[in-house]
């Protein structure tokens, strides 16, 4: 099997830098009568020789991953909620504060962020091609377009609304391996002077807290500054800011614009600066990395082993897209953990992907409590431990996997 692909974004050439195995789609929870054939991949990871962006080796079709049952939630964490609140005000302080802006958000699903500006009476659309989702958009007051965004449907959004001030995403743009279209998009769209903000998790965080379960099918792009440097540079646009994020187990928010629209900030400067200096694109960067995941891996499994060994029960906490990379990886099934709890009603009583644990009701978390529990949504850790006080003076305690594997 060939570990060389093509760069979706320059052509170059990807070399392959680490492989996590057959995996199954990180969101088809199934449920346990259904015995159709499950849909299975290899989920590989290389980075492009040439432009340094780090991709997956295999798409899988959008449509299998985005459809009228993709069972994410935006409003599902209070953390989030409060962080989209907070960017929606500055936006409407800042660049949608003119007359008559307007406001295109690219995977809105549920609307959480577009809710705000739509209460502040600012023209706005947000295009989500996962159905369920944008019918609580839409139901919540936000006008929603179902469908994927490309350079279609960017021309026929400006031809009924105009040219868009500002063209938002968050945890979107890296789902999207066709990025020139993308961008032809919002080169399409975009007002002349207006910013095109986009936020994903960050490849140099990553590689620093050995975050390998941020890998998944809907994760086709690992952003850093100098990937999207470059991408935004090959697609007639600039990079103009950056922002770290700590939301998501860490992320980094981009501005571009069109070239010469805006100055670029000291903190792009900074932290190309800081890539360059880590080697962040570079091979022995990225094949530690793969030891590092390796050793996670063989780790976790020794652990689970054991606390069955000494007949202890462990559950799962979060059925996050991001656990089915730890599970399938490890090859951790329900012998090893009980179930996973979660409060998402369309995830319970179901089956995680590949692994088939089972996913319960959050409520049955407590009935009665685990001795351990096996902490998928990790990048919410702080809300969680906060929320579970009384798992631990139960005597219950936390297995966590980032940056290494330990209890807590």
């Amino acid at each position: 099997m060939s570990t060389d692909s093509t760069c979706r974004i320059c052509t170059g050439t990807v070399a392959e830098f680490v492989d996590l195995g057959t995996q199954p789609l990180s969101d088809a929870f199934r449920l346990p009568e259904d015995t159709s054939e499950e849909f299975f991949y290899r989920l590989a990871v290389g980075v492009c020789g040439t432009c340094g962006m780090v991709q997956l080796m295999e798409e899988v079709p959008r449509e299998k991953m985005f459809h009228e049952d993709y069972p994410y939630i935006s409003q599902g964490s209070a953390v989030m909620r409060k962080h989209f609140r907070a960017l929606a005000e500055r936006f409407l302080a800042t660049e949608l504060a003119g007359t008559d802006p307007f406001v295109v958000e690219l995977g809105c699903n549920d609307g959480t962020m577009l809710r705000a500006v739509a209460d502040a009476g600012v023209r706005h659309l947000g295009v989500e091609p996962s159905g369920a989702v944008a019918d609580m958009a839409a139901a919540a007051g936000v006008r929603v377009r179902k469908d994927f965004f490309e350079e279609s449907t960017a021309l026929s959004i400006r031809d009924q609304d105009g040219p868009a001030d500002v063209i938002y995403a968050a945890n979107t743009l890296c789902h999207i391996p066709y990025m020139g279209s993308i961008l032809q998009g919002v080169e399409a769209l975009l007002a002349p002077a207006g910013v095109f903000v986009f936020e994903d998790p960050y490849l140099g965080d990553i590689i620093e807290r050995t975050s390998f379960d941020q890998i998944y099918d809907e994760h086709f792009f690992l952003f850093s500054a100098g990937s999207v440097d470059e991408m935004a540079r090959r697609h007639g646009l600039e990079l103009v800011d950056v922002e770290r994020l700590e939301v998501h187990g860490g992320e980094v928010r981009y501005t571009l614009a069109r070239p010469g629209a805006r100055t670029r900030s000291d903190a792009v400067t900074e932290l190309l600066a800081e890539e360059k200096e880590r080697g962040l694109a570079e091979r022995a960067t990225l094949d530690a990395f793969g030891d590092r995941i390796r050793a996670i891996r063989d780790d976790l499994v020794a652990l689970l082993r054991q606390l069955k060994a000494e007949g202890k029960r462990v559950v799962g906490y979060g059925a996050t897209a991001k656990s089915a990379t730890v599970t399938n990886l490890c090859g951790i099934g329900p012998d090893l953990v009980e179930f996973i709890g979660d409060t998402t009603p369309a995830k319970q009583h179901r089956l995680a992907p590949g692994s088939h644990i089972p996913v319960r009701p959050a409520a049955e978390f407590a009935n009665p409590y685990p001795d351990y529990a096996l902490l998928f949504a990790w990048n919410h850790a702080a809300e969680i431990m906060a929320k579970e006080q009384a798992f631990r003076e139960a005597g219950g305690k936390w297995i966590l996997y980032v940056p290494e594997v330990h209890v807590v």
